[in-house]
């Protein structure tokens, strides 16, 4: 009877023991499952892949606009203001650059509201070198979208080059830079209401085209036509070098739109394709219509044909296919073409280097025929589809056409503010005796040209 006892007491208590072993195994197993990333879903780790293409991304934006944006735009100008342009583009990148420290990143990509980010970022607090942003640092994509930052307050040199006083153009840029591009940044990328409501705007149709494009509209029409515009002809003194620097864009447009998928991968693969297709598309549509038209093709027009390809592109460039790339590229060759000549014989704007007809009128028509292109209904125009909760081309052609009026609007009544602001604390446009002699000695009391 004892040992019957024993024996079943050693039974039950071996069968508990094996009991817990079987369920500390599970416990471990699912510890172990719901610690990977992939069951947890939120954990992110850091891809050196990813990492290493958003690296090379950031240097290829950077040097869009230096050198390239410099050299473009000191070549469209006469010879005596080239070095006030290349030191607007150098002095922009490095204000910018400050302000995007100190408070800039955190309005546009800390959490907020739906308008703007707040202050919790500030100087970047928090980055550190081993915090993420998806699977890349975000000192990594800090940076990458600061080179984005840089760009778009300087497109806006063109409007105001060879008449707009230094110390304005550092005080405007950096108002601009901090009440208008951040804000809208957090709208459309920055888990703002433009992003909510499914706008597609893969790499800045909206946050730097039309931003840009409308600003330097407002801009040309508060300050008034060079000396001598349109009477006098201002043709570009130094081909060689807008031709070279539009050559600098185009290769620095690959990591514009294919380092805005943050990853190294399909979607980057394609933005850099459709991205090149509406590049040549753009210079080509533009070379033959003007061929047509005047009887010559000219190397401003197809560089200009050529950037009007590749803002165009911008907005659409994560989200259709090559065929489509290929119609947005002519469309925006002809549609940029006819509003340059109508501003300047027409309208007499004098937006200096035509941002606004290429920049701008190519930001709208690309987000707008974002919502065309991505529709997977296309045949062979078909793109990768619309976003997410939009099931329809009429209900994301309308979500597209809220971001366009949205940033028009702002962009247009903010930059005005600014603009009188500006002139409040210092006049914004030189004598006309200094814009005679040129900004470059007015200025800076250098010369880009030295003839012994």
């Amino acid at each position: 009877m004892m040992n019957n006892q024993t024996t079943d007491n050693r039974i039950k208590i071996l069968i508990k023991k094996i009991s817990s072993l079987k369920v500390w195994a599970l416990g471990s197993l699912l510890w172990a499952l719901s610690s990977s990333p992939a069951f947890a879903g939120e954990a992110s780790t850091l891809d050196t892949g990813d990492t290493a293409w958003i690296l090379v991304a950031t240097a290829l934006v950077l040097f869009m606009t230096l050198p390239g944006l410099a050299l473009f735009y000191g070549g469209l100008v006469r010879t005596k203001n080239v070095l006030s342009v290349l030191l607007q583009c150098f002095a922009i990148s490095g204000i910018v650059t400050i302000l995007w420290l100190a408070v800039g990143y955190s309005i546009a990509f800390s959490d907020g509201n739906a308008f703007t980010g707040g202050l919790s970022k500030m100087f970047f607090a928090g980055i550190t070198q081993d915090s993420l942003s998806g699977t890349i640092p975000e000192s990594l994509f800090a940076l990458f979208q600061m080179t984005f930052a840089i760009i778009t307050p300087a497109l806006i040199i063109g409007s105001f080059a060879e008449r707009m006083k230094f110390s304005a153009i550092l005080l405007f840029s950096s108002l601009w830079l901090i009440v208008v591009y951040c804000p809208i940044a957090h709208w459309v990328w920055g888990g703002g209401w433009l992003q909510k409501m499914g706008l597609l705007d893969f790499a800045g149709g909206t946050v730097v085209h039309i931003t840009a494009g409308v600003a330097s509209l407002v801009v040309a029409l508060t300050l008034g036509k060079r000396d001598g515009f349109p009477q006098t002809a201002m043709p570009p003194h130094n081909m060689t070098m807008t031709v070279t620097g539009a050559g600098m864009l185009w290769i620095g447009w690959f990591g514009f739109n294919g380092g805005s998928a943050l990853a190294a991968n399909g979607d980057a693969a394609m933005a850099m394709l459709v991205t090149h297709i509406s590049a040549a598309a753009g210079a080509m549509t533009w070379m033959f219509y003007e061929w047509k038209k005047f009887g010559k093709p000219t190397a401003l027009g197809m560089v200009t044909g050529m950037v009007a390809g590749l803002g165009t592109i911008t907005p659409a460039s994560g989200f259709i296919g090559p065929a489509g790339a290929l119609v947005i590229g002519i469309i925006a060759g002809i549609i940029c073409f006819n509003a340059v000549l109508y501003m300047k014989t027409v309208l007499h704007v004098d937006d200096s280097l035509d941002v606004f007809p290429v920049h701008g009128i190519g930001g709208i028509t690309g987000t707008m025929l974002a919502g065309v292109f991505a529709s997977t209904g296309l045949g062979i125009f078909s793109g990768q589809g619309f976003a997410a909760g939009i099931d329809s081309m009429s209900s994301q052609l309308y979500v597209q056409a809220i971001g366009v009026a949205a940033t028009v609007g702002y962009t247009a009544v903010a930059t005005f503010l600014i603009l009188k602001v500006v002139n409040v604390i210092t006049t914004l446009r030189v004598c006309k005796e200094c814009e005679i002699e040129g900004l470059d000695v007015y200025n800076h009391s250098e010369q880009g040209y030295i003839l012994n």
